[in-house]
């Protein structure tokens, strides 16, 4: 440390100092400026890429809110349609058990007025036969009785009496 201090010159000071705040100017100057332009320009572009990146993380999770809140109501209305899809379907199920009572009420009917009818009818053909079998049995008897003469004055007596009865 003494040699230098011993060995300092004042002129090669001042020369030094000249170049150092020369080489300064020229380093603010040229160098300085755009490495400080640069990193500000740097720092821009990352602070601008952060907040690009929060833009997009917000829109993100509004995107998502938005998203689950567009299924919370397709799910709704998912619901609501199978809802009436299974109302629609018990009151088609409840009206065609209806309509099949109401016709087999009507078959029925129409079965009981049809045997009804048949039964009135067959009475009618049987009331029909005995009368017309009683008719020829009496026809028989009758054509037998008229063939004797002793025969016929008894019944036609007989049938004064019971005219007088009554």
């Amino acid at each position: 440390m003494e040699k230098l201090i011993n060995d300092f010159s004042f002129g090669l000071f001042f020369w030094q100092m000249i170049l150092f705040v020369l080489l300064l100017f020229l380093l603010k100057k040229y160098a300085w400026k755009p490495i400080l332009d640069a990193l500000n320009s740097r720092e821009e572009g990352i602070q601008n890429a952060l907040d690009e990146a929060d833009k997009a993380r917000q829109e993100m999770v509004d995107l998502k809110s938005s998203n689950e809140q567009i299924l919370k109501e397709a799910r709704a209305e998912r619901d609501g349609m199978l809802k009436d899809a299974r109302m629609i379907k018990e009151k088609m199920i409840t009206e065609a058990k209806d309509e099949a009572k109401t016709q087999s009420n009507y078959i029925i009917e129409q079965a009981r007025q049809t045997i009804e009818n048949e039964k009135l009818a067959a009475i009618t053909e049987l009331k029909n036969q005995v009368a017309e079998l009683s008719i020829g049995i009496a026809e028989n008897i009758m054509q037998d009785e008229l063939s004797n003469k002793g025969k016929q004055v008894k019944l036609i007596e007989k049938m004064l009496e019971e005219a007088k009865l009554k």
